[in-house]
């Protein structure tokens, strides 16, 4: 393959992943069509089909991109934190913002998630992809606690679990009802608790913030 096409391949694929987005947000995952998309990011089906095999494809990549992007922002703004800082409170208040942009990307995925619940084949898929997120969201949160001087006392898979289901919970109440539940209200309100009676304080010498260990960059450091 020519030089010039591989490094135009990336710009491609980032045109056509924002274009879907787009586009699943404004016309729903079923009813946008790969044409659509491809007008949006001004590209041709060639282009399209040289990046994906399918619309579900795409959206697994979205998934991807959007996990990737919420860790790394969680992660940057952990590091941040002074020693202090470590409290419950702080880290809650930490995993319960919401992006501006937030909203389309709901739309999207739970029109997914419905499809994948009928479709057995699309539902493992998902399911994987599922996985690997939360693995990384049971890796930093166990990280960062240890900062904080503390250690969850239940299966680290099973709380991340719960802290999806909270934040997506609340999402959808709060896009139905924005005045009376501003997004991420039931993060910040609950989220302290679930934390403080699911873990418990490190055994005396444990790592702490300010600690050698206890500053670690990237996905390292995310709830």
């Amino acid at each position: 393959m020519p030089k010039g096409v591989t490094r135009r391949r990336p710009r491609t694929r980032a045109a056509l992943l924002k274009a879907a987005l787009e586009t699943f947000a404004e016309h729903g995952f079923h009813a946008a069509t790969i044409e659509q998309i491809c007008e949006r990011a001004g590209y041709t089906r060639g282009a399209y089909y040289s990046n994906f095999a399918s619309k579900e494809e795409l959206f697994l990549a979205l998934f991807d991109e959007h996990s990737e992007r919420t860790v790394r922002r969680l992660a940057e703004s952990i590091d941040a934190l002074t020693a202090e800082e470590y409290t419950l409170a702080r880290l809650a208040e930490l995993a319960s913002r919401v992006e501006p942009d937030e909203r389309d990307w709901y739309l999207v995925t739970t029109e997914f998630t419905l499809h994948a619940i009928r479709d057995p084949q699309a539902a493992w898929v998902l399911a994987r992809h599922d996985e690997r997120l939360r693995a990384e969201i049971a890796r930093g949160l166990t990280l960062v606690l240890r900062r904080a001087g503390r250690e969850l006392t239940v299966d680290a898979d099973r709380f991340a679990r719960l802290l999806i289901a909270l934040r997506e919970g609340g999402l959808a109440q709060s896009y139905v009802e924005p005045d009376a539940l501003p997004p991420g209200s039931l993060e910040r309100q609950f989220l302290p608790g679930f934390l403080e009676a699911s873990t418990r304080e490190l055994p005396e010498g444990g790592a702490r913030a300010g600690g050698d260990q206890s500053k670690r960059s990237g996905s390292d450091a995310v709830i």
